[in-house]
């Protein structure tokens, strides 16, 4: 009861500070601050917003996993599944369980089943949001209570990161599942190192050490992860000791001004988030090779990253964000503004021309487009913005309403999924398969499909740097800059691992965690 108590009172940081300092350091209770108002669901195969995905890492494995401070999907470890094997051809996947693994809250061991049902819930759109990557799974089976095995109907590139401890690869309790219905949005079951203890809305979540935990009882006794949306009152939190980890701002004097703050560490991590310039390769003067050379030539990329931040912003390397399973460094055009203007007139352009673009009214993204305008103006290029609510944009451009689309996003890190998504003509906007090709590229369709049915890993990777190179050489997009997450964290927090990225946007807090 008394350890209840201090929890409970530890979750109230704004109530008490002098408590909260006093009963964190006694009981060693990690204090995090999310800029949000409250979480969306904690269901791990629902949980897509950026303040559910921390706590994903906390509660849940996968059958493997990426390793803790890395986004590397070619250096996954193992998890649940303590070993594995394929057959040549990559389409049959055995998985072979470790034994006594233990459910929170004392809903048994871990089996087969378990894993089944995850997984098809995983695939099951009624049940999950992440059922489209599972679309190529024939079947999933229990061979006996520690053995699954599973089918797919062709190569998936990438597959084991489908069953890491990530989105719907994370493994729940399957009487858990059943048994509370509703409840599991807020309060689910699994095996990792903290449970879930109590959700309050609009408060936070409060989770406790899973003593029961396989790879060994957590160090430290709990974690209250706080949802406080205004900025300064999280910076005013985490400078007065009430929180040990902070979620940042993606902002050059934000990070300056937290590194000079005694007793503290800025993290900046991957996955980033990747800007290019789309530009529609079906409206003149954009149908016009040298017309997009003369785009790509008159933006300065390293000028745009370092005017976002040096800390926190790197020019991009490709069409597709650095780290990813084989994504290449590009021969990406460099910036000359002459040459721009030389190409121009090559093509008929001499006294230049004008391109419209759609464009949000978000302050990060609209001086980003801001930037890009003032550097085609020394070309001769006149781009006109048409500011829109960032609602409106959504629906605008995948109207094909512009001839430009500045776009940032991040995607599983994987070559295939971006390169599909982006640049595939299959996913060209308006097409009854639209995603988010809004240059309606198509000159590495081939490479695309070959690469995601192709078995061997080299030869993979060779078709995705061809189809890169093929993207750059063509236009279809500009690549402009990577922003990276931004978090800080004061030194009596060791994560005791190298925290270079976390695909749950957060970093892992494991059995290993320690404060002093």
């Amino acid at each position: 009861m008394k350890r209840l108590h201090i929890l409970a009172a530890a979750l109230c940081c704004m109530a008490s500070p002098v408590a909260l300092s006093a009963t964190a350091q006694a009981e060693k209770i990690l204090n995090v601050g999310m800029a949000a108002a409250d979480i969306t669901t904690l269901d791990p195969h629902r949980a897509v917003s950026t303040q559910d995905k921390p706590v994903m890492n906390w509660v849940f494995n996968g059958l493997v996993r990426f390793k803790p401070g890395s986004v590397a999907i070619d250096s996954l470890e193992p998890d649940l599944a303590e070993k594995w094997e394929s057959t040549p051809d990559k389409l049959t996947w055995t998985f072979h369980l470790r034994h006594g693994v233990q459910f929170q809250r004392d809903f048994g061991e871990l089996t087969a089943d378990d894993v089944v049902f995850s997984l098809e819930r995983a695939a099951n759109k009624d049940t999950s949001t992440f059922a489209a990557d599972y679309a190529n799974v024939e079947s999933i089976k229990a061979l006996d209570p520690y053995t699954v095995q599973i089918k797919l109907k062709q190569v998936v590139p990438g597959f084991l990161g489908l069953v890491a401890n990530y989105q719907g690869g994370n493994i729940v309790s399957k009487k858990a599942a059943e048994k509370l219905g509703d409840q599991f949005r807020t309060m689910p079951v699994g095996t990792g190192p903290f449970e879930i203890k109590d959700y309050q809305p609009n408060q936070g979540v409060t989770l406790v050490a899973n003593a029961k935990y396989f790879r060994g009882k957590p160090k430290i006794d709990g974690i209250n992860y706080k949802f406080i949306p205004s900025d300064a009152s999280r910076d005013l939190a985490f400078s007065s000791g009430e929180l040990d980890l902070l979620y940042g701002r993606q902002d050059q004097k934000w990070v300056d001004r937290e590194k000079e703050q005694p007793n503290t560490v800025v993290d900046v991590i991957r996955p980033a988030e990747l800007a290019e310039l789309s530009l529609n390769e079906t409206k003149p003067p954009l149908d016009n090779l040298k017309v997009r050379q003369a785009v790509a030539y008159a933006i300065d990329r390293a000028a745009i990253a370092q005017f976002k931040g040096a800390a926190t912003a790197e020019p991009a390397v490709s069409v597709v964000p650095a780290g990813y399973l084989g994504t290449i460094d590009a021969k990406l055009f460099p910036h000359d503004a002459a040459k721009a203007k030389e190409l121009l007139k090559e093509a008929g352009f001499p006294n230049g021309i004008t391109i419209t673009a759609i464009q949000t009214s978000l302050p990060t993204m609209l001086n980003s487009m801001q930037i890009i305008q003032a550097q085609l103006k020394q070309a001769g290029i006149n781009l006109e913005l048409q500011v829109v609510d960032h609602q409106t944009f959504h629906a605008q451009i995948r109207k094909d309403l512009s001839m430009a689309v500045y776009y940032s996003a991040a995607r599983f890190p994987v070559d295939d999924i971006y390169l599909t998504q982006f640049f595939h003509s299959r996913s060209t906007v308006l097409t009854p398969t639209a995603a988010t090709n809004f240059s309606h590229c198509k000159v590495a369709d081939q490479e695309i499909d070959q690469a995601r049915i192709e078995p061997d890993e080299a030869k993979q990777k060779a078709l995705w740097a061809a189809a890169q190179q093929k993207i750059v050489d063509d236009v279809c997009a500009v690549p402009l800059f990577e922003q990276l997450q931004v978090w800080a964290h004061h030194t009596n927090l060791h994560f005791n691992y190298d925290l270079k990225g976390s695909l749950n946007l957060g970093p892992d807090i494991t059995e290993a965690t320690t404060l002093d």
